[in-house]
């Protein structure tokens, strides 16, 4: 049967894939057609809203040229584009793989169809936590939805949709009856992440394959290493992944043989000419000391640049020399928090302050880059504990700084929690994570925490001396805006050294490890 997969997403949120990779492969070896509506491109969704251009605007990151990757604009309407694709494809089934914020896109794509539409079927974290509500919010777009990982419930939904047998069964498949309840089947078994097929990238547009990274475009492909995460972070659905099986006596958490990166390795670079590598896990460090020891000896033999994501607390001075020897281009950590007391209760991350301080000076000693990641506006969260967190940023020597307002995602603990406490609709689907927060803190407005997340970075790089004129520029009023738009050229000209963080008493020494940005480059952003 002919099968199109659907992937909403705006520019610069999410890189490439691997999932769509994988059904595509999964698909086509049990001889099903398989076609690609991915809305990356489309420009006007969201306004023209591009999340790696705010961030280099913001500067959470360097500016970058984008002229390659604009060629492939669409300006044309994504829904009637999407309605085109369906009616010249003729499938037999619609896959979706969407987050909760993306659902909204899915739906507006779905609306343009004629009622003689073929089956939908909704997959991704959302279906996966909260099915009831993505079949329900759907009004009838969408369905069924699969709860849990889709490798097995889609290649079998697909056989029987295509044999005429019912559907009821399939694993993790859930669907509204005639009378109105649901109908449900068990969540699928983990898949064996080495018994995968290799993944099929082919029907991605040719600027998909490229990922904007310290100030350069790299053909950059996702390899995954780790499936779930051995934390227990608050604000993250990956734990209600590691319950969720747990309660079915199944386990989640799975390490990718290192054989079996090695051969993804080799695909992307022999088939789609990687020239780095954006390793797949919540947490990369999760491998034990033997398992390290291989991969490295095994990606010796590539020593391409490599991005990973990890936590403070796992790095060690010998692991990153490793890592470094052997083609490690950047690290992302989650510091989230910089109340330590704060971090423990809500976000369940017991960890000291100055634990993190001196893991960070690791890579900063061995000239690595990396960046942090910083959530603004949690569940009883006030101003003054947001520049707990700027404190903690202003010891680090981050080559990045990303500050987020906190998106509370259907399966999040703290999701929960803000639920409890009244300040969001249980019914209410989240925006990005780099769109302003849909919770109403008492005496913490959406307002307030967007303008400080917009000011974040210059409240950390520049002397103290300033901050009376950046906390103006906090306000969203035209005036606010002139500001803050003065004082980020300034910043950028005068305090971003992109690899060190500027005290006040050694401004102008901000070259930390020779990354300096040429103001310039902005011009061709």
């Amino acid at each position: 049967m002919k099968v199109l997969l659907v992937y909403p997403n705006m520019m610069g949120m999410n890189m490439l894939p691997p999932a769509i990779g994988i059904f595509a492969a999964q698909l086509r070896a049990e001889g099903h057609t398989v076609a690609l509506f991915d809305t990356t491109n489309y420009p006007q969704l969201e306004g023209g809203f591009d999340s790696d251009k705010m961030k280099s605007d913001n500067l959470n990151a360097r500016p970058f040229d984008d002229s390659l990757l604009r060629q492939y604009d669409k300006n044309s309407s994504p829904q009637t584009d999407f309605v085109r694709k369906v009616s010249e494809f003729s499938p037999g089934l619609i896959a979706i793989s969407a987050t909760e914020d993306m659902y909204p896109i899915a739906l507006h794509l779905l609306e343009g169809l004629p009622k003689d539409r073929p089956p939908v079927l909704l997959g991704g974290v959302f279906a996966t936590f909260a099915p009831e509500l993505a079949l329900r919010k759907s009004e009838g777009l969408v369905d069924y939805v699969i709860k849990g990982e889709g490798e097995r419930g889609l290649p079998e939904l697909c056989r029987r949709l295509e044999r005429g047998q019912v559907v009821d069964g399939v694993p993790g498949l859930w669907r509204l009856r005639a009378d109105g309840k649901v109908a449900t089947s068990p969540l699928p078994d983990p898949i064996d992440a080495n018994e995968l097929p290799l993944p099929d990238y082919d029907d991605f547009e040719e600027s998909r394959y490229y990922r904007p990274m310290q100030g350069k475009l790299w053909r950059m492909f996702p390899v995954e290493t780790f499936r779930g995460c051995p934390y227990t972070c608050a604000y993250c659905n990956s734990p209600s992944q590691m319950t969720t099986y747990k309660e079915e006596d199944k386990k989640y958490f799975r390490m990718k043989w290192v054989g079996k990166v090695r051969d993804e390795i080799r695909h992307v670079i022999d088939k789609y000419k990687a020239d780095s590598i954006y390793f797949w896990a919540d947490t990369f460090l999760s491998y034990h000391d033997k398992d390290f020891d291989e991969f490295c000896d095994m990606y010796a033999e590539f020593k391409l640049p490599f991005w990973i994501q990890t936590r403070p607390e796992t790095i060690t001075e010998p692991k990153l020399q490793r890592l470094k020897d052997v083609g490690l281009l950047r690290i992302a950590f989650g510091l989230e928090h910089g109340n330590e007391q704060f971090r423990e209760k809500y976000l369940l991350r017991k960890v000291p302050n100055q634990r993190i301080i001196d893991r960070l000076m690791i890579p900063y000693k061995l000239g690595i880059p990396f960046s942090v990641n910083n959530i603004l506006g949690f569940p009883n969260e006030t101003r003054e504990l947001v520049f707990d967190t700027i404190e903690l940023n202003r010891q680090i020597h981050s080559d990045g700084i990303n500050a987020y307002s906190f998106t509370p995602f259907h399966g999040t603990p703290l999701r929960t929690l803000a639920e409890a406490l009244g300040l969001i609709d249980p019914q209410a689907i989240v925006r990005s994570i780099t769109k302003p927060t849909l919770l109403n803190l008492p005496g913490f407005s959406p307002e307030q925490i967007e303008g400080i997340r917009r000011c974040f970075v210059l409240y950390v790089k520049m002397p103290k001396s300033r901050w009376p004129e950046i906390e103006k520029a906090e306000k969203l009023t035209p005036e606010g805006n002139a500001a803050w738009k003065a004082l980020r050229d300034d910043c950028f000209k005068n305090y971003m050294g992109f690899g060190g963080y500027a005290k006040e008493e050694d401004i102008g020494t901000v070259d930390v490890v020779n990354q300096q940005v040429n103001i310039s480059e902005v011009k061709k952003a």
